[in-house]
């Protein structure tokens, strides 16, 4: 029986950048940073979280994600949740990181922002509508 997402993937261009800008700004803990013989295994995740993100080495242009449309409301390949998005923005922002709308907005399922990693990756910033259960907005 299947328990448990372990990994999800990010593939990045330079994994020191990547960490920089997951873990130095976004404030995700490092994991694993393992130099194994198919190349450096290096996790972030959620304080607390049992989910690990794999920033993943590849050349650029492979896997690099498709051309970015301004304004686009699909998520990126990362969504992280947050209880009180707004406060973590100003966290976030005072950070160095950069948003692609100037605050975050409320929409049906409750409120989001997104940014971009420095390999073009999108991360969503979510809070849960209350009537979701997870969250104040």
């Amino acid at each position: 029986m299947l328990t448990n997402i372990m990994y999800v993937t990010v593939y990045v261009t330079d994994q020191e950048r990547a960490l920089e800008f997951y873990a130095g700004q976004l404030g995700l803990e490092k994991r694993v940073d393992y130099p194994g013989p198919e190349g450096r295994f290096l996790t972030v995740a959620v304080p607390g979280s049992p989910l690990e993100v794999i920033l993943w080495q590849h050349a650029p242009a492979a896997g690099q994600p498709a051309g970015r449309r301004s304004g686009a409301a699909a998520p990126g390949p990362l969504l992280i949740e947050s209880d009180d998005l707004r406060a973590d923005f100003e966290v976030l922002r005072e950070r160095g990181v950069v948003f692609e709308q100037p605050e975050p907005e409320d929409y049906g399922f409750g409120v989001r922002i997104e940014t971009v990693d420095p390999d073009g990756n999108r991360v969503s910033l979510r809070q849960r509508a209350a009537w979701q259960g997870g969250g104040k907005g």
